[in-house]
């Protein structure tokens, strides 16, 4: 089953922000998130909001119908923050945003041009299963105005799909990332290690695979055991083993050795890009306490400090739009600590770091015993005053950040 909402304040019906958020707008990175809530099987592991369609039961928001139902959100966001700026980048996501007609994502996108504005040069990502596209549906995608498009490739072993219940033959991943390539889009590649019954060469073989489609980006993600899920049972019940720090760790390592001796430098601890320029935008924007508004059922967004989340279910979603109520059932204001502890856990994760002078005292005094223990550049620490984690700090990257927080 899908993950909980937090919990959190009501929400306002009419949607609206405080003018001290709205004000921060025009300084900061300004995003669109689309999250597509239906996929035609769920995978094991999976704990997104994410619903087949026999479970939706034909009740309220559709595939066919979504396009309009998220066009109404883009409405009423544009209502309530004005056009203080362009949009730099949008990013669709799922489930299997492929599975609407590339028609509908494009006139979504439209939605989005129209409300605000695309920035010169704005990044557009949709995410794509390998067997939900054609060479048609990505030229249309191309044409309307999308610029990349990121495959859930997960893996090239087939036992190893099996297990993640991932329905993609492994060829197809190369068929779609030729037509990808063919329509002048750029592509990223997503992997998962640590799964079940996968040993290091598999993964390697996976990393290999990836590597000779040249992509522009790959992201390799550990396999994370989510409680209500399919993968949680079987490890419960003994019917597949749990996936092991040490394992991770390996498996990590030769992720960092086969990708850099690729030709592709991390930029986050997750993420890989064959040059600056195919960084993901959207998601440094994450990391990089910019604003966005997220479209969809359960989608997050945060503006300047204030975050809030929609209604988790299509038809709840699709019903509140209807009534011309916003679809957001809950939102925090985060306070200052909070704020500042965010801060500290996501840029460190970047390669470009977090400036010293931004840490706290105790922050600032942990950064000597890090260098010293390995865990962040030396060099960077002293030189260019920023905490960068070394290959040992990105595999302990929350024990870094519990040092920088004096939480240990």
């Amino acid at each position: 089953m899908p993950s909980a909402l937090p919990d959190g304040d009501p929400a306002p019906r009419n949607g609206a922000l405080p003018a001290a958020a709205l004000a921060s707008l025009p300084d900061h990175p300004w995003g669109v998130y689309l999250h597509v809530p239906f996929c035609r099987v769920r995978c094991g592991y999976c704990d997104f909001n994410t619903y087949t369609v026999p479970e939706l039961g034909g009740d309220g928001a559709s595939v066919a119908t979504y396009a309009g139902a998220a066009l109404r959100e883009v409405d009423l966001a544009r209502r309530v923050v004005g056009q203080a700026r362009p949009v730099d980048t949008v990013f669709v996501g799922g489930g299997t945003p492929t599975m609407l007609a590339a028609g509908d994502l494009v006139s979504v996108l439209d939605g989005i041009r129209d409300a605000w504005g695309l920035a010169p040069g704005a990044e557009i990502t949709t995410e794509a299963n390998p067997d939900s596209v054609t060479p048609e549906s990505l030229a249309e995608l191309a044409e309307g105005g999308f610029t990349r498009v990121s495959f859930g490739m997960q893996s090239a072993v087939p036992h190893v799909l099996a297990t993640l219940d991932r329905t993609h033959d492994p060829a197809n991943v190369a068929r779609a990332v030729a037509a990808a390539r063919a329509a002048g889009l750029q592509v990223s590649l997503d992997l998962i290690y640590g799964t079940p019954g996968e040993s290091l060469p598999d993964w390697e073989t996976s990393l290999r695979a990836a590597v000779d489609l040249e992509p522009d980006h790959i992201s390799a993600y550990a396999l994370v055991v989510e409680e209500g899920t399919k993968l949680a049972a079987q490890v419960r019940r003994g019917m597949v083993a749990a996936p092991e720090d040490d394992d991770e760790a390996a498996k990590y390592e030769a992720a960092e050795r086969l990708l850099s001796g690729a030709g592709y430098d991390w930029y986050e601890v997750s993420n890989w890009a064959s040059e600056p320029a195919h960084r993901c935008r959207h998601n440094i924007g994450y990391w990089s306490d910019g604003n966005w508004w997220g479209v969809g059922p359960g989608a997050h967004s945060h503006v300047g400090g204030v975050r809030w989340w929609n209604a988790k279910h299509p038809s709840a979603y699709a019903a509140r739009l209807a009534e011309g109520a916003s679809p957001a059932v809950g939102r925090e204001t985060l306070t200052a600590d909070q704020r500042y502890d965010e801060l500290v856990l996501l840029q460190t994760r970047l390669v470009d770091g977090l400036p010293v002078e931004r840490l706290r005292e105790e922050g600032q005094a942990a950064v000597a015993g890090l260098i010293a223990d390995g865990l962040i550049e030396g060099a960077d620490a002293v030189r260019a005053r920023r905490v960068v984690l070394t290959l040992r700090g990105r595999l302990l990257a929350d024990t870094v950040v519990r040092r920088l927080l004096d939480l240990t």
